[in-house]
């Protein structure tokens, strides 16, 4: 038993669990020397409470801007009323009030910044999901509501700069005047065009002037003209299907200005050129049913990006892909609750340094930072 001047301090308790968890990842993974492929370690301190008896709720996007700040946007209306106590008339406890739905957070894990909701001019998402932050330091947000036609622009201080799109009824995969609840977008500051994955509804990429807003393109799977036409489930047994399935979950632009999105429920990353001609598809974990297996995808930092980092909801895990041969190299993580474990693992993002940083939707509402441990090229 530790006499008086043995016990630890909060601040040496905090250090040494740590150190404990550094060491026990380095004594049980290879390094990269080893193998080639990068190794990560949990941050258990990050992010830092929330101030204001803050609370998130699920967690529906993150990305890294280029100052290396991290960006998430939540659904302040999935918490539950209990979660919500603070605000309730008269307040039902001590804690907590729902954070803003926008948060700018630094390497530390400290709280920047903060906005979002309605407001004029524009239609905030019923449910908001995916953010991006583009080269020209813009956030851009996106909605998977049903009725979420829409996407959002915005400054880094909240000021609302365009709206693309609109909210409103159906949905249809070869409009040109609104999306279909789509899901994430991805910028090319240098020919000025916004490319979404679109979505929940519709079964398609599609591209719009990043300043105008006005319609450029669009395409389905495999670069073909897509359809709302019913498509029957996944099925690992027959081909694969000739339309995305529902949700078309990410999209990417690598620096080699390849067009990578993410088709979730049919387990499948599908390369495009920016005009939409169809390049290659790669499948991952094929028997998996359920929400899918390729739920968000970023590239490592290096000048060549050599890794792809592939988030797998249904099973919990990240995946590390080569991106030449697109093989699975190492994964790390499984589904639960614990520290450096998933719940609904949605989203992820990557900063300078080769940090990888996680989102979590349904219960799991929470973000996490994943240390490279490693020297990248």
């Amino acid at each position: 038993m530790m006499d008086r001047d043995q016990t630890l301090t909060g601040g040496m308790w905090m250090k040494a669990v740590a150190a404990a968890l550094a060491l026990t990842a380095i004594a049980s993974s290879p390094t990269l020397a080893d193998n080639g492929v990068p190794q990560f370690l949990v941050d258990p301190f990050w992010p830092k409470p929330l101030p204001n008896n803050w609370i998130l709720g699920q967690v529906s996007g993150i990305a890294v801007d280029r100052f290396d700040r991290i960006w998430l946007v939540h659904r302040p209306g999935s918490l539950t009323e209990r979660e919500r106590a603070a605000e309730q008339t008269p307040p039902t406890a001590k804690c907590c009030v729902a954070a803003p739905p926008v948060l700018l957070l630094d390497q530390s894990g400290n709280l920047l910044r903060s906005w979002g909701g309605p407001g004029q001019g524009y239609q905030w998402p019923e449910s908001e999901h995916g953010i991006y932050v583009d080269d020209n330091d813009f956030v851009w947000l996106a909605g998977n509501g049903k009725r979420d036609g829409q996407l959002l622009k915005f400054t880094m201080e909240g000021k609302f700069v365009l709206q693309i799109g609109k909210s409103g009824e159906g949905n249809d995969s070869n409009a040109t005047d609104r999306l279909g609840s789509p899901a994430d977008v991805a910028v090319d500051v240098a020919t000025k065009e916004v490319f979404a994955a679109d979505g929940y509804g519709n079964r398609r990429v599609v591209v719009f002037d990043s300043e105008t807003g006005a319609y450029k393109r669009h395409w389905g799977a495999y670069g073909n003209k897509p359809s709302d036409a019913k498509t029957p489930p996944y099925d690992p047994a027959k081909p694969p299907s000739s339309q995305f399935g529902n949700p078309v979950h990410c999209i990417r632009i690598s620096k080699d200005d390849l067009v990578y999105v993410c088709d979730r429920t049919n387990n499948r990353v599908q390369i495009f050129r920016k005009d939409g001609t169809f390049v290659s598809e790669h499948l991952y974990e094929k028997t998996t049913r359920g929400t899918g297996s390729v739920y968000d995808l970023v590239f490592s930092p290096d000048k060549d990006q050599k890794f792809i980092y592939m988030i797998d909801g249904m099973n919990g895990e990240v995946r590390i892909v080569d991106r030449v041969t697109k093989e699975t190299l190492s994964r790390f993580g499984r589904p639960g609750r614990q520290i450096g474990m998933f719940t609904a693992l949605h989203n992820v993002a990557v900063d300078h340094q080769g940090n990888i940083y996680t989102a979590e939707v349904a219960t799991g509402q929470r973000v996490q930072k994943f240390h490279r441990l490693d020297e990248q090229d």
